[in-house]
């Protein structure tokens, strides 16, 4: 008996030992950023490094981490690590040729900058202006997320002004719904893009594919959610990697307004949008940002979540905060704290980026409703899409002034789609498997016809005829177009 007590308390030493080895040998990768890492012992657990140290967590029940996206999600949709990861080629960064920022050559509706990022648009004064909150959500729009949505965007939360809230859709496109985006559009959200395929690497890419991936997008969404691409003005890069001049190029060319792909690392006050004219202010998180100036060109930085004491780690996107073993009242709490940083210095925009993952936990989106309810409570707090943020930024008012701007009002027609049908088509298309010598089906709702084949990067219409699509008309010399990075390091 005493054999087998001493058998067993070995096994239980050898393996709490094993779980302290376990965490003690994984090691933060030194020449990335804080982030999330794969365990290498399960796809069920997951690793965040802040400041160099690892900590260990759990996705929560029913979800796997994804090692490419970074957060945990549906098995069937995660792709488990560690995956390898090939190093960018060795090349020289393009030149930094923007300057600092010079606020007597940069003056609104145009251009705006400042010294460090923080400065008020307008020279107001905080306890004066209101407090703008951007719901913004990233990837396909489908079952997996549309009725949660639905339950944010309820009809019964106002704005001060009476209007309904509004958010905006950064969308991809594989496994998304039509029938719902149009839905979205037609109820005066935001539609925009984030790319067809989710590639990675598409920041070492070069024009073409950033022209395939957004404008391919944008016009998959003109044909299959009647979004038209006059309405579409706002871009986020996959990951959160910009591409460089070479995205910036596209985005200038193709008439968007503004990207959201550039996140600000933690600190104290959190940063303004800011127009391209002029040198990025804070530190590029990503290494990838562009190096010279794109006049009026607008960028909507991801400041980092965070509180004090980084209890729940730092997080450009919501659901990247470990936050899965609070309840909804810690959750609620967290999101007050995060926001008080903004609301109780410079009240500078506070963009909330979620991904599905955010709504497949209940007391992170119990936390979340019961943030936008007390929020709303507040008489100066309005909750806005970008462009209607940006179209504020542009001629900054008092709070008792901004029943003037016009995008904010009641009676303007939002809607950015017609009305959805309510009987739609369910098309089972053939798709062939990117370098894959494969034929699967996928399936896609759209109100309008039936395409021939799954759209996908050079047949946004889905014809069948591939490459049909050339939104570029070749240069002279078939030169790559100014700021084209990627076809410069060739």
């Amino acid at each position: 008996m005493l054999q087998h007590c001493l058998f067993a308390t070995l096994l239980i030493a050898v393996g709490v030992h094993a779980q302290t080895k376990e965490k003690d040998e994984f090691t933060c990768p030194s020449h990335i950023a804080n982030g999330n890492y794969a365990d290498p012992a399960t796809c069920r657990r997951f690793y965040q490094c802040v400041d160099g140290y690892p900590y260990l967590n759990r996705c929560p029940s029913g979800l796997y981490f994804d090692d490419v996206q970074k957060f945990c999600t549906f098995k069937d949709e995660a792709k488990c690590g560690p995956l390898p990861t090939t190093p960018a080629p060795a090349t020289d960064a393009p030149a930094d040729t923007a300057q600092r920022c010079n606020t007597d050559e940069c003056q609104l509706p145009y251009c705006f900058c400042s010294k460090d990022g923080t400065q008020i648009p307008g020279e107001l004064e905080a306890e004066k202006i209101p407090q703008i909150i951007m719901l913004t959500f990233d990837g396909a729009v489908n079952l997996n997320n549309y009725d949660h949505y639905q339950k944010i965007f309820n009809g019964k939360r106002k704005n001060p002004n009476g209007c309904n809230i509004r958010g905006t859709f950064f969308l991809s496109h594989e496994y998304s719904n039509y029938q719902q985006i149009q839905h979205l559009g037609y109820a005066g959200h935001e539609i925009a893009t984030e790319s067809i395929s989710q590639q990675l690497g598409l920041q070492d890419k070069g024009y073409e594919e950033w022209v395939g991936e957004m404008i391919g997008m944008r016009e998959i969404l003109r044909h299959f959610a009647n979004v038209s691409a006059n309405d579409v003005v706002g871009m986020r890069a996959p990951f959160l990697k910009p591409g460089r001049n070479t995205q910036y190029k596209v985005l200038e060319d193709f008439g968007y307004i503004y990207d959201s792909s550039i996140t600000v690392p933690p600190i104290p006050v959190p940063v303004w949008p800011y127009t391209l004219d002029f040198k990025i202010s804070h530190e590029c998180k990503s290494g990838t940002c562009p190096s010279r100036t794109f006049p009026g060109v607008w960028e909507v930085p991801l400041n980092t979540h965070y509180v004090e004491g980084f209890e729940g780690g730092h997080c450009p996107y919501m659901d990247q905060c470990v936050l899965h073993n609070l309840d909804e009242n810690e959750v609620f709490e967290w999101l007050q704290e995060d926001f008080s940083r903004y609301y109780e210095q410079n009240k500078a925009p506070y963009m909330m980026p979620f991904h599905t993952n955010w709504f497949q936990t209940k007391p992170l989106e119990n936390g979340l409703h019961k943030f936008l309810d007390w929020a709303l409570e507040l008489p100066d707090v309005y909750i806005l899409t970008v462009t209607q943020m940006l179209q504020y930024m542009t001629d900054p008012k008092e709070l008792r002034d901004v029943s003037q701007i016009e995008s904010w009002k009641c009676d303007k027609n939002i809607a950015v789609a017609p009305k959805p049908c309510n009987i739609w088509q369910t098309c089972a298309l053939p798709f062939k498997i990117p370098e894959q010598n494969l034929t699967d089906t996928r399936y896609m709702e759209t109100c309008r016809e039936c395409p021939n084949v799954y759209p996908w990067l050079g047949d946004a219409a889905g014809t069948g005829i591939s490459g049909r699509d050339n939104y570029i008309f070749s240069s002279p010399n078939n030169e790559a177009p100014e700021g084209d990075d990627a076809a410069k390091r060739k």
